[in-house]
């Protein structure tokens, strides 16, 4: 299973999980079954708020499931569409992340507990 976490910068499984999924730099995707890890440039890094393309940001990698800090409302739903599951991430880095995703203690992220811009004052829920 590939498990994809949005990063500001690659510090392999010690990397801290970047707070709002469409503008983080890069994406690192973990294979659960072989531990091997794969780092993927943003391709939708700078966009408009709502005009996200989060399955061009994955760059055509296979993932399973995302966890993540933030996401606004379009960025969810166009993931949940593609068959993905969203995970709101926990304090602690993609090692702890990981383990909690893999023990079903993380939860999904559901409309209407998303970001509403790019700032907090916007009222994003992380």
């Amino acid at each position: 299973m590939n498990i994809c976490f949005p990063v500001e910068k690659n510090d392999g499984l010690t990397s801290q999980i970047f707070g709002h999924f469409g503008s983080a730099p890069m994406f690192l995707v973990v294979n659960t079954e072989t531990a091997e890890l794969t780092l993927i440039n943003n391709a939708d890094q700078i966009h408009n708020h709502g005009a996200c393309n989060p399955v061009a940001g994955l760059g055509g990698k296979a993932v399973d499931a995302i966890v993540v800090g933030g996401i606004g409302g379009g960025a969810l739903h166009k993931l949940n569409s593609s068959g993905l599951k969203v995970f709101k991430a926990q304090s602690g880095d993609i090692a702890r992340n990981l383990e909690l995703y893999k023990n079903n203690d993380l939860p999904e992220y559901m409309p209407g507990h998303t970001c509403g811009g790019h700032s907090h004052a916007s009222g994003c829920s992380h």
